[in-house]
């Protein structure tokens, strides 16, 4: 059954700013979009680059390795050479903890 998990505090990650959490041996990319809170894979589905390290723009994050574009919301592919969406997370904002369901 999945469970929310604590991964950080929400004055640690600054609006337009992202990490790398792992939770359970899943890496993901924590992202903070205007004061709210989204997680996704941390892994591009073209070559495997890390989303926590690309650039943000608004709700979209461009892979670092190839400039393949996803939706932080959604996980949806808006540009090449990426094909695959990738899997969002819910999160969850318990007070000052930022917690993912896993």
């Amino acid at each position: 059954m999945a469970e929310f998990l604590k991964v950080a505090k929400a004055d640690e990650l600054s609006p337009g700013q992202a990490r790398r959490v792992e939770v359970h041996g899943k890496r993901l990319a924590l992202f903070n979009i205007d004061g709210n809170f989204y997680a996704l894979e941390d892994t591009c589905t073209h070559k495997g680059g890390p989303l926590s390290l690309g650039t943000i723009a608004g709700d979209q994050v461009t892979c670092p390795w190839h400039g393949a574009k996803f939706n932080i919301r959604t996980g949806e592919v808006l540009g090449p050479p990426a094909r695959q969406d990738i899997g969002p997370y819910n999160v969850r904002l318990t007070g000052t903890d930022i917690e993912i369901q896993v």
